[in-house]
Parts: C-alpha cells; sequence; structure tokens
C-alpha cells in the first residue's frame, strides 16, 4: 500500500502523506523511497505548484523512524542515511516549481526538515500542532538540513533555541520567529492555502529561498559582526545545562557555527553529516533512544494485561484535600479538560487552591501559550465545596490529605458513601498501604493508589498503585486518567515505599553515612550532580522531599526491612528542630531565600546533627558508588523478588521520570547492566567490609545471583 498518494487539480499537485496502519507519518526508508520517486516524476513535470500535506488527524509527519536509527550500528550505514535524506530534502528545495507544506499536528525531526525545504509555510493554530527539531532529546542532531536551513530561515539565535534545546514550538510562536508563514484556523487551512497559491500564481514570484533578515540595529550586529558572542554565550548556556553530559547540542551548536552563511549548500550538508555520526553511534544516543521506546511503551499500554480490559472515560474528577498536592492534581486535571470539584474542611484552604491553579495559568498567559479566553475556560473547570455537594455526578476522586492511615481510611469511607456505587476513589499516599487503607472502602475493587510526585504540575510520574483487590477496570482507568493528565504511570503492586520511595531511601541514607564519615555535603551533592548527572544531589533532595517527612517514611521502611535496613545517627536528630525541616522552611542542610532557591550550605547544621567537621575522607567515586550501587542492590530484591513491578523497564522509566535519573545512563537499570552486576557486587562487598556496613550494602541474594551468573536486568540481543 502506498504511504504517498499524488494527486492533482487545476495544475497543482498534492503530495499526501498516509502512512497505512499507522497512527502517525513517519519517514522511514521506505516512505523516503517512495517520495524520491514521486519528485523524480515532479522535477520534469508540468505543474504550477505543490502541496505537501497529511491525511492523519493532527499529525503532519511525526519525524524519521526510530527503530531505523536504533539499528545504525556502522558509520557507513550512519552516512548512507544521512546522505539519502539531505538528497530527497535537497530534490525538494530544488523542484521547479514553487512548493507549500501545509501543517496540521504534529512536525517534528524530519517533518520540520521537509517544510523547511519548502518555499512557503502554513500551520494551523489547532493545539496538536506543533514544529521543531527534538533530535538532541535522542542525543543526536538533526541530519537532513535541519542545521543549515533552519538558521537560514529564522536567523541564528532563534534557531538555537530550537535546536539545542529540541524544543518543539506552536504555531503563533512559529509564525513569529518565521518559521511558518500564516497560522489559520484547521477548518480553513485548505481554502486559505488555495488563495495563497492563486495569489502567488498570478503575481509570479517563482521560486522562493527564504532568508532571514534580521530587523534592527542590535539584531544585525547579533547576526553579523558579533555572532561569535551568540555562540559562545549558547555554548555557556548549554554546557551550564548540560553539565556536559550531553554531546549532541554542542555538535549542533558547531554545525551552525561553521555553516552559517555558507555559500555552498553541499559542503555545509557534509559538515551537518560528519557531525551527525559523531553523536549517532554514541551509548549516550543509544540511551536516550531506548527511553524513547520507554515512553512510547506507556503510551500503547492500558496498564493491564490482556487488551479487552478497558478503562472508564473520566470527566469528572473529585479531589479531597485543598493543600499544594490537591491544588497541583486540580491543575493539571483540569488544564487537560476534566472537570474538578474540590473539597476541603475550610473557605481558606479551597482558595489556596484555586490560586495555585490561578497562578500556573495566568504564567502560561503571559508566556502566550494559552490567551485570556482560554483561561477563562479552564479557570471555569473548577469548582470547591465544604462538603459532598456534587460528588454523585463524579466519575472518580482523588484523596490527598494527610498522611494518616485512620483518618484516610474515614475519609474514604464518608467518600464512598457520598458517590455512586461503582464511582473510583484513589489515594495519593507515597508511603501507607493501599490494601490496608481500601478497607475503609465497602468495595475495594473500586480503590487503588495514585501516588503523584511534587510539584505535580512539573514532575511528570504517577505511581499507579495495584492493592489486592483493586479491579483491572480500576487499574486500567486510573493508567488512563494519568496519561491523559500528560503524565506518564507506571504501575506498581503495592508494598513499603512503593518502587520510587523504596529505591531512593537507601540512596538518601547512605549519604546521611557519608555525612557521619566526614564528608561535606556540598562536595557529595555536586559529585552527583556534575559528574553522574542527577537532577540534584542527595542533600539537597532531602531538603526538597523535607526532613521530617524523610525521617517518617525511613522509619516505615525500617519496620518493613528490619534485616538490612540501617538508619545513620543523624535520623534520630533530622527533623526535630521545626525550624530545619527543609526547603519547605527556607533551612535544611542548606539555606533557601523567600522564593525557595537554594543559597548555600548552612555549616551549623553540622554541628547540631553532631558529625565531625568535613575532612572528605572518600573521593568522589565512592560516594556515588555507595549512593547508585544501593539502589540496584535493593531494585534486584523490589524486581526479582518481590515483584513490585514487572519489568526493568518500568525501573528505568519510573526512576527517570519520578527522580531524574540521568536520561544520558538510560535508567537505573540499563546503567547496572552497562557496569555489570559482577562489578557492582564487587564494590558493594568492598564498601559493607570496610566501612563498617555489612546490614546494608552487602549484596542481596538477587544481585548475587546476578552477579554470579552474569545476567543483565535486560535481555541483550
Amino acid at each position: 500500500m502506498s504511504a504517498i498518494n499524488l494527486t492533482e487539480k487545476n495544475g497543482i499537485a498534492t503530495l499526501t502523506f498516509d502512512l497505512p496502519n499507522e497512527k502517525v507519518n513517519k519517514l522511514s526508508s521506505s516512505v523516503m523511497t517512495e517520495l524520491k520517486s514521486h519528485l523524480d516524476k515532479l522535477k520534469t513535470s508540468n505543474y504550477k505548484f505543490v502541496i505537501f500535506k497529511s491525511a492523519k488527524p493532527k499529525i503532519f509527519i511525526a519525524g524519521a523512524d526510530i527503530e531505523e536509527i536504533k539499528k545504525l550500528t556502522t558509520e557507513s550505514e550512519v552516512r548512507a542515511a544521512v546522505n539519502g535524506g539531505q538528497t530527497i530534502f535537497n530534490m525538494i528545495e530544488d523542484l521547479p516549481m514553487p512548493t507549500m507544506a501545509l501543517v496540521n499536528g504534529a512536525c517534528a525531526g524530519g517533518g520540520c526538515e521537509l517544510i523547511l525545504a519548502c518555499d512557503y509555510r502554513i500551520a494551523t493554530d489547532d493545539t496538536s500542532t506543533r514544529i521543531g527539531l527534538p533530535e538532541t532529546q535522542l542525543g543526536i542532531l538533526p541530519g537532513f538540513g535541519g542545521c543549515v536551513r533552519l538558521p537560514r530561515v529564522v536567523g541564528i539565535q532563534a534557531a538555537l533555541d530550537v535546536i539545542l534545546a529540541g524544543k518543539l514550538l506552536n504555531a503563533k510562536k512559529a509564525q513569529k520567529i518565521g518559521l511558518v508563514d500564516h497560522v489559520v484556523h484547521s477548518n480553513l487551512l485548505e481554502s486559505f492555502a488555495e488563495k495563497q497559491i492563486e495569489t502567488l500564481l498570478s503575481t509570479s514570484p517563482g521560486k522562493r529561498r527564504k532568508k532571514y533578515r534580521p530587523k534592527g540595529i542590535v539584531m544585525k550586529l547579533l547576526e553579523g559582526p558579533l555572532k561569535g558572542v551568540v555562540f559562545s554565550k549558547a555554548k555557556q548556556a548549554t554546557l551550564k545545562a548540560t553539565k556536559g553530559h550531553y554531546p549532541a547540542p554542542i555538535e549542533a551548536l558547531e554545525v551552525i557555527k561553521k555553516t552559517y552563511g555558507m555559500s555552498s549548500r553541499e559542503k555545509a550538508l557534509k559538515i551537518e553529516e560528519d557531525h551527525f555520526v559523531k553523536c549517532a553511534l554514541t551509548d549516550i544516543s543509544k540511551n536516550l533512544i531506548h527511553i524513547f521506546y520507554l515512553t512510547e511503551m506507556v503510551k500503547k499500554s492500558s496498564g493491564v494485561t490482556g487488551s479487552d480490559v478497558k478503562g472508564r472515560p473520566i470527566k469528572h474528577l473529585g479531589v479531597l484535600g485543598a493543600g499544594t498536592m490537591g491544588g497541583g492534581i486540580a491543575y493539571v486535571a483540569a488544564d487537560k479538560g476534566i472537570f474538578v470539584r474540590i473539597k476541603d474542611i475550610s473557605l481558606e484552604a479551597n482558595a489556596k487552591a484555586l490560586k495555585h491553579a490561578y497562578d500556573l495559568w495566568k504564567k502560561l498567559v503571559k508566556k502566550k501559550v494559552i490567551d485570556n479566553y482560554q483561561f477563562t475556560q479552564k479557570m471555569a473547570m473548577v469548582s470547591t465545596t465544604l462538603d459532598f455537594s456534587g460528588f454523585k455526578n463524579l466519575d472518580l476522586t482523588v484523596e490527598a490529605i494527610v498522611e494518616d492511615m485512620s483518618i484516610k481510611q474515614k475519609v474514604i469511607g464518608q467518600t464512598a458513601q457520598n458517590m455512586r456505587s461503582n464511582a473510583i476513589i484513589v489515594t495519593n499516599t507515597s508511603s501507607l498501604s493501599v490494601t490496608e487503607m481500601s478497607k475503609g472502602h465497602p468495595h475495594p475493587e473500586f480503590f487503588a493508589g495514585m501516588h503523584f510526585f511534587s510539584p505535580v504540575h512539573k514532575m511528570p510520574l504517577v505511581e499507579v498503585i495495584r492493592g489486592e483487590k483493586s479491579s483491572d477496570e480500576t487499574i486500567a482507568t486510573v493508567f488512563e486518567l494519568a496519561k491523559k493528565m500528560g503524565k506518564m504511570p507506571v504501575v506498581v503492586k503495592d508494598g513499603p515505599g512503593f518502587l520510587v520511595n523504596r529505591l531512593l531511601l537507601p540512596y538518601m541514607a547512605e549519604a546521611s553515612f557519608l555525612l557521619t564519615e566526614g564528608m561535606d555535603i556540598e562536595k557529595v551533592d555536586k559529585a552527583y550532580v556534575y559528574e553522574f548527572g542527577m537532577p540534584m544531589g542527595p542533600f539537597e533532595l532531602m531538603d526538597s522531599v523535607g526532613l521530617d517527612v524523610c525521617v517518617k517514611v525511613l522509619k516505615i521502611f525500617k519496620e518493613a526491612f528490619p534485616d538490612r535496613v540501617e538508619t545513620s545517627p543523624i535520623f534520630d536528630k533530622m527533623g526535630t528542630n521545626k525550624d530545619r525541616l527543609g526547603q519547605k522552611t527556607n533551612l535544611g542542610f542548606y539555606k533557601y531565600d523567600s522564593s525557595g532557591r537554594k543559597t548555600e550550605v548552612d555549616s551549623s547544621v553540622y554541628t547540631e546533627l553532631g558529625v565531625p567537621a568535613p575532612k572528605n575522607p572518600h573521593d568522589t567515586k565512592e560516594c556515588i558508588e555507595r549512593g547508585v550501587f544501593a539502589m540496584v542492590n535493593e531494585c534486584a530484591l523490589a524486581l526479582d523478588q518481590d515483584k513490585i513491578v514487572d519489568t526493568p523497564h518500568e525501573v528505568d522509566l519510573a526512576m527517570i521520570m519520578g527522580t531524574g535519573f540521568p536520561p544520558f545512563r538510560g535508567g537505573l537499570l540499563k546503567y547496572a547492566d552497562q557496569v555489570g552486576a559482577k562489578y557492582i557486587a564487587e564494590r558493594l562487598n568492598f564498601y559493607a567490609e570496610n566501612r563498617n556496613a555489612k546490614k546494608r550494602l552487602t549484596p542481596s541474594s538477587k544481585l548475587s545471583e546476578r552477579a554470579q551468573s552474569e545476567k543483565t536486568f535486560y535481555k541483550m540481543n
């Protein structure tokens, strides 16, 4: 079956992309071959104009086929693929007649590079329309001419902004920088294009090779004599953001720097090809592509085994508790078009939740992501109450009140009485047993956990916790709801700490032991951030979570696993000083300003916690290995013994989305496989023997089994 259909009307040819049996259009090698065949015919035809469009709803072209990129293992294979794509897009640019791209929906990567090769570009204002070059997110760079053409069309600064960060722009922003010429309503796209083409043909402008024209003296200087400053500042900002762990943005920057203004297209594209090759064969690129597949798996999954189980649609959502978590949950749900009913015990609390949503949407208005009409619509999606009025109309309610089992059970029972008998209730708990909590519900099959991470509007992970009696339909419903809210759900079995907190606790606990052994707080944190790639170190993480919360959860963890969980002496003192609870009190291991921004280590914390002044007896390699390998050790038990999740894929997705585990390392277990279970077990044994840590760092039985058999977590090809 054909993936591209060629039709003709009044001397105008239209190439329509419609990949059979796929929801999206991809530029696979077969599609590219078909495209080349059409272009060969077009270049010798008598057509007056050529249009490129898609028949897919809300999809133009999603990009290249990632599976094919993943399979490229040699330099010659990479060069052949890149050169082939560049040649075909050059053919589009070189067609004798004018060309126009009509974009409605996702237009990413190769799709964006295709429209850059066209003379004219029109996009719709539909929310699904996103245009850009996200290749650096996969550890590569635009290789079909994107690094060469985008700067020519929109200028250096806008091109760097899009390419280095891997951004996708909405249609209005794309128009503002000059990436598209016009933005129209999706219903008017084709009729508007017809009029534009009619005008263009009547005025005979012919081919167009758009070139950016800077306006104003400053912009002219930055695009000309001072462009070196632009490149230098961009490099500094990129290295600061990536901490040097992601080479692709720097390689893309070099391509733009070398090729901008170059008269020879062939030479410029050869430079792009050379730098693409440098990135494509790295472990970093393979790891980032691995993560892409993890996210794609979630999109295709229902959260339960068996395709016959379908989740219910959730149109009306209740939220119990108008605190930080409740307000955040209400915001993300309403932002995605779900009606939300918030219940708390006071008008003041409800007002805070509304204010939280109001402030977040106002920021989007300020950034011109939404307009004032959309703002008003979204605010209208949220209502509040002091009682259960309106709860009979709700499909599902999220409980987000105080972490107290008896209180939660009582409130869940009351809520169930005020909802339809088959309505679903979920708890947003971070540490309490979902199975135990379900005893408060008269129909536990309609009860589950839905653990959001803070701040809710930023953190993508949701742990969907299956209680012993949770039905498949309930889990599938919650899983789909999480996706509708723009989150990445991972289904986990009920158990202490569920998955993410269970793995994080040994990591944070080990940091506390490093502190008692004389390590400097900032030195440890910087090692994890700058050497390993974590978004924050363990001490800053504890401040972020709250020192009192860390102690509370660790106690639960210690009660559950007394044979291997050990707490350092500082845990007896952490959380007792109500002025030193972390970021929420502006004082923890670090000091924080009034906006919550970290300033410096509070040196008095060493004395208060009764630990020695920092002398740094260990190197940073030991600090990192003890924390990360402790997580791997615990994960072997969670995965192999307790079956908290079914596969290593879910572990890696949860750790990346819930903790910011360095994506370039592929996830905790992908990293463990690259290092090797044997090495991890050897180092843990060494630290267990030499750091008085046999109880907590001795390799678990499951990790030891993997080490002895040299078995990996993932099945290697």
